[in-house]
């Protein structure tokens, strides 16, 4: 009996992941009312929002990426990224982009570095752990003014995440300090040999291949947008996240916050547009505890999110774990900042007396 019963425990952990698909899949069937309208507005949000701000931005930097400007940023910044983030110049290419653009534009970029050889495997990984960040065409628009109303909340959220990201860095410097991968890195004259530097003769090539390339990554893009819009539209009409509440209750009571936050906080650990936007709606007096919840989401990016960088990262040798570590150390980062703000400048207190 005990072999039959030790028997099923292994069946049960090889199969899992066929259990885990299975029983979504049977979901998308009992809950198809829910779920569908889920998926219109994750289609719908993807074509408005995600493809109009993304995908100029992706074509731009793998132009880009047919230049010499990288070593030139490069030859520039080398002396403050290697003190700073033990990453050499090139790094602050995809710090920048990242920051101005967001997600997963830092990911792409640091993958890119890897596949091209312009920084190591440890160089790489340590840009994943802070490069990949909210733009403040996200936080500063859609999250402070058409989600809070308040231009000045975005721009709180923006300064907190932004020196939250520099922090992370800066920790990471020290990832894998001791380990160093043999590989070639490439000099300027040989990585824009290989990469078919663009010229007028070239133009179009370079252009078509951008294009092509941009395409494949916010069609992914576009595919976790729905696929997390329909998941969370199961949670919800199965009733788990009232569960989770319920479960919840009682430790937001003692640490004297609204229980009403659990729900979208469990929803923006999945997809943080969503859990976002139900916590600006909850109605508070002490509007603080929203907006620093929200800086720890913004910050942690969610597993839509993470799932999107892994796609992204699963086809170079660079490991998923400093970016993971880094997200939640700088979701924790950015609420600790938040709350500093707060009680030190009067202007960024929204609180009702």
């Amino acid at each position: 009996m005990n072999l039959k019963h030790n028997f099923f425990i292994i069946k049960l952990k090889r199969n899992y992941i066929s259990l885990i698909f299975l029983v979504f899949t049977l979901c998308i069937l009992i809950f198809s009312s829910s779920n569908l309208s889920a998926v219109k507005n994750g289609i719908s949000l993807w074509a408005t929002s995600v493809v109009p701000s993304l995908f100029p931005f992706f074509v731009a930097t793998e132009l880009l990426m047919h230049t010499n400007i990288i070593y030139q940023i490069g030859n520039i910044l080398n002396i403050f990224m290697k003190p700073l983030f033990n990453v050499r110049g090139e790094g602050a290419f995809a710090f920048i982009m990242g920051i101005i653009s967001g997600y997963p534009i830092g990911a792409k970029i640091a993958t890119n570095f890897r596949k091209e050889n312009i920084c190591t495997k440890e160089e790489c990984e340590r840009l994943l752990s802070f490069t990949n960040n909210s733009g403040p065409l996200f936080i500063i628009g859609s999250v402070g003014i058409l989600m809070y109303r308040n231009t000045m909340i975005g721009v709180l959220l923006f300064i907190t995440h932004l020196l939250a990201s520099l922090s992370v860095g800066f920790i990471f410097r020290f990832w894998k300090k001791n380990k160093n991968t043999k590989s070639h890195i490439y000099s300027e004259h040989t990585y824009i040999n290989k990469k078919n530097q663009a010229t007028l003769y070239n133009l179009g090539e370079v252009l078509s291949e951008s294009i092509i390339s941009s395409i494949k990554s916010i069609l992914v893009i576009g595919g976790f947008v729905v696929l997390f819009s329909s998941i969370i539209s199961i949670l919800k009409s199965s009733g788990l996240t009232h569960l989770v509440e319920i479960i919840l209750k009682p430790f937001f009571n003692f640490i004297n916050v609204n229980p009403t936050f659990i729900e979208p906080i469990f929803t923006g650990f999945f997809e943080i547009t969503n859990g976002i936007s139900s916590i600006s709606n909850i109605a508070s007096k002490k509007l603080s505890i929203n907006i620093i919840i929200t800086a720890f989401l913004l910050g942690f990016g969610g597993f839509s999110v993470l799932l999107q960088v892994l796609s992204i990262t699963s086809k170079s040798d660079l490991s998923i774990k400093p970016y993971l570590y880094g997200k939640l150390l700088h979701g924790i980062i950015s609420a600790i900042y938040t709350y500093l703000f707060i009680n030190i400048f009067p202007f960024f207190n929204f609180d009702l007396l």
